[in-house]
Formats: structure tokens, C-alpha cells, sequence
């Protein structure tokens, strides 16, 4: 090993790469137990923890690859994922697999992929491109030149239809653009015409998504049809109380109340195993993690490892902050999972390859100068 590759080993953050271990470990044991249900003769458990240990062995393969790949040679590979990214998206809408009147999975023989969580990296990838071209906040020009790139993939995404996904590429986008600064002019107008523009998204959405946002404003109105997912999970949190009622112990979970237990409500079956004291370790966990991330970009010694650092801090916020707000009932379901606790093969697999990527950057902080 020449002295080169030593030095870059010895720059790898640790606390993000065993952070990232630990909540993995931490949502494999939870998947276990939102897979068990209780049976006469016993508890029974399906086998989703095996498909997530699997997916993760090759999530991990993935972030190391990631790791040790030089990620300012992606900057060359740029547009050819993008380009890459909008024709799977596309095959989806012509040619995917259908699934609860949504089409968001190409079949591959073996597995189904979801393009659409290649488009998470090919958004943050074309963006870092972009807005590291320069120093000055952004004008017009470039904001739309952003916003236009990123509004393709996401236009294809909304339209299988998968909102929860346009919307986390979308806050990943003006995320990354809030780290890149505007100019105060642009951001003038931006304060006066959103909250003009919002409402006007309510005629786009389908008639199941109104459905949510008005059951995320009052669940009572239809508590055994669209309020049954919020009430379920705010009861399965209440009554874990502050210690919880246990590993595989929980009431909600195992005998089958709580819906979407393994996916979008997994936090929910851990919150009443452990409890709000379990709870709070975990929300520390990924303060911590998310705190690496923020480091790391702020760190880095070219301007394109670090928006590649921010985009990667921002999707896995957004994802965390929407999971945790829709399982408390804080905010409407849509379907957004909460990351490494969560259980999906795609997810999981890009979940590992971005944290690769920001480990990458942390290595090579000290290897070349800032750009």
C-alpha cells in the first residue's frame, strides 16, 4: 500500500461509519420484531430482517466501493447518470410494475429496483455540479438552471404517482440551494410568491392524497378507513410510556393493529418497545449522525465534496424529520420511510452508497487543496 492510500485510511470518520453501522443494527432488531406476530401456538416471525440483513450486505459493499472511488472523477460522470436516471424513470411510467395503483418498480428478473432512488443521487450529484461552478450566491439564471434539472426527475416520480419521494428530492434540492446562499433579491420574491403558489398544488394532487392531508387535520373523521394509520401509531407510541414494554413485547405491533409496521410506521413499534427513553437514544443517534455529516461538509476542502456532503446531510434530514413528524402524527403520511430503520431493498442499498460518498469526502479532506 503506498503512502498515499494510508493517509486517506487514516482520515476515515469512524463515528459516522460505526454511527451507521449502529442504526442499521438498530432497525435490523426492530424489523425482527415488527415482523413477529403472535399466534396460538407461539410467535411467529417474517422474514424481513433476512431480506434487510441481505440488502444491507450489499448496501455495505456499496459504501465501501463508494469510499475508495475518488468522487471527484463523478463530476466527469455527471450528466450520464442524470441522462441514465430520466430514461429508467420513464421506462417506469411505460413499463413498471404496478402495486397499489402505483407504478414505481422496473422487474430485473430477480429483484425489482425503484429508479426513483437513483434519482436521489443523480438531483444531489447534478447539483453539486452546479452550484460549486463559483462562488457568488445565486441569481436568477442559475436558481432555475437548479430547479429546471431537478423538477425533471421529480415531474416523472409524482406522475407513477410517489409524492413522498418528489417531495424529500424536492427539500433536498432547496436545501442544497439554501447552503449555496441566494441573492437577497431572489429570496424576496421567493418569501412572496410560495405561500401564493402552495395552495394552488391542492388541485394537482390525487383524490387519496387530499385524502391524507385532511385526515392528518382531523384522524377522528375516518378512524377505521384513512385516520386508522395516525390513530394506531399514536397509540402504539402512548403506550410504551417512558421505559416501554419490551423487545417483541409490544401489544400494537405484534398483534397486528399497527399497519405498515416493517415500513413507514417502523419507529412507531420501536417507540413502544422502548419507550420514550429508548426514543430519545435514538433521536441522539441520529443528532449525532446528522452532526458528522454537517462536519464533514463544512470541512471539506473543495467546493464540490462539499455540496456533495450538505445534499446527502439533507436528504437524510428531511427524511428523518418527515418519518418522525407523520408517525407522531405531526404531519400527513406520504410515505417516506425513516433511513436504516425502515425496511427496503433500494433504500437501503442508496442509504449506504451516500453515507460511502460522504465518508469519501471526509478521506480526501487533507489529499489536495480547496478548489
Amino acid at each position: 500500500m503506498t503512502p498515499f492510500d494510508r493517509r486517506i485510511l487514516l482520515h476515515i470518520n469512524w463515528s459516522l461509519f460505526g454511527l451507521t453501522l449502529m442504526l442499521f443494527g438498530l432497525g435490523v432488531a426492530n424489523l425482527y420484531s415488527a415482523g413477529g406476530f403472535r399466534m396460538e401456538e407461539g410467535v411467529a416471525v417474517h422474514p424481513f430482517y433476512q431480506k434487510q440483513l441481505l440488502w444491507g450486505l450489499i448496501g455495505l459493499g456499496g459504501m465501501i466501493f463508494f469510499m475508495f472511488f475518488d468522487y471527484r472523477h463523478l463530476d466527469a460522470l455527471t450528466w450520464p447518470i442524470f441522462c441514465l436516471t430520466v430514461i429508467l424513470l420513464l421506462a417506469v411510467l411505460l413499463w413498471g410494475q404496478s402495486a397499489s395503483g402505483a407504478r414505481r418498480w422496473l422487474s430485473l428478473g430477480f429483484v425489482n429496483f425503484q429508479p426513483s432512488e437513483l434519482a436521489k443521487i443523480s438531483i444531489l450529484l447534478i447539483a453539486a455540479k452546479v452550484l460549486s461552478r463559483g462562488r457568488e450566491k445565486l441569481d436568477w439564471v442559475r436558481l432555475f438552471l437548479v430547479l429546471g434539472l431537478g423538477l425533471i426527475p421529480v415531474a416523472l416520480i409524482i406522475l407513477e404517482p410517489d409524492l413522498g419521494s418528489g417531495m424529500s428530492i424536492l427539500l433536498l434540492i432547496f436545501g442544497i440551494i439554501l447552503y449555496k446562499g441566494v441573492q437577497l433579491r431572489v429570496f424576496k420574491v421567493f418569501l412572496l410568491v410560495i405561500p401564493v403558489v402552495m395552495p394552488l398544488f391542492w388541485f394537482f394532487l390525487h383524490d387519496y392524497q387530499k385524502q391524507r392531508i385532511i385526515t392528518f387535520l382531523n384522524p377522528g373523521r375516518d378512524p377505521l378507513g384513512a385516520g386508522y394509520h395516525i390513530i394506531q401509531s399514536r397509540i402504539a407510541i402512548g403506550s410504551g410510556r417512558f421505559w416501554g414494554k419490551g423487545f417483541m413485547a409490544g401489544t400494537q405491533g405484534q398483534l397486528r393493529f399497527l399497519p405498515e409496521k416493517h415500513t413507514d410506521f417502523a419507529l412507531a413499534v420501536f417507540c413502544e418497545e422502548w419507550g420514550f427513553f429508548g426514543s430519545i437514544i435514538l433521536l441522539s443517534f441520529f443528532c449525532m449522525f446528522l452532526y458528522q455529516m454537517f462536519l464533514i461538509a463544512r470541512d471539506a476542502k473543495d467546493r464540490f465534496g462539499s455540496f456533495l456532503a450538505a445534499g446527502v446531510f439533507f436528504y437524510f434530514f428531511w427524511q428523518i424529520f418527515i418519518n418522525m413528524g407523520m408517525v407522531l402524527g405531526m404531519m400527513p403520511v406520504v410515505g417516506i420511510p425513516l433511513p436504516f430503520m425502515s425496511y427496503g431493498g433500494s433504500a437501503t442499498v442508496v442509504n449506504f452508497c451516500l453515507i460511502g460518498l460522504v465518508l469519501n469526502v471526509s478521506m480526501r479532506r487533507f489529499v489536495f487543496k480547496q478548489a
